[in-house]
């Protein structure tokens, strides 16, 4: 995908009956079905079942199998239950029969209440930062595979604050800071803007939880995998405006990574939050 329209087209799902939905996918670089992509398009199965007024608030998602890149994806949307003020939906990501992912989706109607947040980190701003696509120019014949698919066009931009050099054989805090934006407009759908944040959100988690031990292991000696993804959205935002994504991972074990997320608009109001448990064992 180079555009952001690309990425909207992906999530403009086939309705095959009530329900029933069929998604096309992303032919990542790294030949397999990307996470975010599948957390993005049953989410938006999702919405299309509940009125437009309900907006998600909370998902929770298990990755079950490696999705087939060559195969389209069936998402099997069940109306669990509508409230007074809340929905809830249960959707499978169906190929060759058999569930690849599941997840649970909660609606709510807009209402005033409570307010109050943790504070923005303090981090320089992205306009005097320089995409990752540029950095991993540095990279591009010694690095791995994974960085090298950094170099493909993506419907979205990520500037990182912090500039890690994969081959330095250097052992790194597990934490880091990433502004991403889509690259182009995007319409006033909030709902959109929803499911756009969802695919950005299993970008640098994972690799994240490695960081302390790239001074025993090169990030291209690991497979990563993503095995659950739970994700809340507090406040309105864009993804076609900046937005920075504060990743901190508390703890790595048993071959599985723990990490979470903040995301802040640039006013440093906090939008959405993510937890991830993913899978982290050498090759070979």
């Amino acid at each position: 995908m180079t555009n952001i329209q690309e990425l909207l087209d992906l999530l403009n799902l086939e309705k095959i009956e009530e329900n029933i939905y069929r998604g096309q996918n992303y032919k990542a670089p790294w030949k397999r079905v990307f996470g975010g992509q599948v957390l993005a398009q049953a989410l938006h199965a999702c919405q299309r079942t509940v009125p437009e007024e309900r907006l998600v608030h909370s998902m929770h998602a298990y990755f079950i199998l490696a999705g087939d890149i060559g195969q389209p994806i069936i998402y099997d949307v069940d109306r669990i239950r509508d409230g007074g003020s809340f929905s809830t939906r249960r959707v499978v990501a169906i190929q060759k029969g058999t569930p690849i992912f599941s997840m649970g989706a909660s609606f709510q109607e807009v209402h005033d209440g409570l307010d109050h947040q943790i504070s923005m980190p303090n981090v320089p701003s992205p306009d005097v930062l320089v995409s990752d696509e540029k950095l991993a120019e540095v990279f591009k014949e010694a690095a791995p595979e994974i960085y090298r698919s950094l170099t493909f066009p993506r419907p979205l931009e990520f500037r990182p604050v912090e500039q890690l050099n994969p081959l330095s054989g250097t052992e790194y805090a597990p934490m880091r800071h990433v502004w991403l934006k889509a690259n182009g407009p995007m319409p006033d759908d909030l709902r959109l803007h929803q499911a756009v944040l969802a695919y950005a959100s299993d970008y640098n988690l994972l690799t994240t939880a490695t960081l302390p031990h790239w001074n025993q292991v090169m990030p291209n000696e690991l497979f990563l995998a993503s095995l659950d993804h739970g994700m809340w959205f507090h406040r309105n935002f864009r993804v076609d405006e900046w937005l920075l994504y504060a990743l901190d991972s508390p703890s790595a074990s048993n071959e599985r990574g723990f990490t979470r997320g903040n995301i802040f608009n640039r006013e440093g109001q906090l939008v959405a939050s993510v937890v991830q448990e993913g899978l982290i064992r050498k090759r070979g």
